[in-house]
């Protein structure tokens, strides 16, 4: 039988780290930089590959850029069927963007998320941590508006 060699194993307890480290480096920059990630993949002893595959799992991590004001329709099926569509749409003409973008002046990026925990309240959006509900296109033009 062998003796223990006294060492403790870390790279367990660093992996459970990692997303708390991606979020306080976004945090600090808006967004994860492939350079970002590739000093806490060194830190931890990780592979990037590990470290990009969490980054990319959760939908509040960036890997590039965002706005000001991140604007997230709920895609769940409680909003779609009260006509999500719709608010996407009146979204899309409002700022001139679609999911997935930012407008040129980095006032707004747009995201299509699946739950927002509104369901009572659909079709419902997110800006920011704020939560709209019982959307129509004309209320959406006002909430638009108060982030000028």
């Amino acid at each position: 039988m062998s003796k223990p060699s006294g060492r403790v194993s870390t790279r367990g307890k660093s992996n459970k780290n990692l997303l708390l480290l991606l979020e306080e480096a976004q945090n600090k920059s808006g967004y994860l930089s492939q350079e970002v990630m590739s000093k806490i993949a060194r830190s931890l002893g990780s592979p990037i590959s590990e470290v990009y595959g969490v980054a990319t799992f959760y939908s509040f991590l960036h890997l590039k850029p965002q706005g000001r004001n991140i604007i997230r329709i709920c895609k769940s099926l409680p909003c779609f069927l009260s006509n999500s569509d719709m608010i996407i749409s009146s979204v899309e003409r409002e700022i001139g963007i679609r999911p997935g973008e930012t407008t040129a002046d980095g006032r707004f990026s747009f995201e299509l998320t699946n739950c927002i925990g509104a369901c009572d309240r659909a079709p419902a959006m997110m800006i920011n941590s704020e939560v709209y509900g019982d959307l129509t296109p004309e209320k959406i033009s006002g909430i638009l508006r108060s982030f000028e």
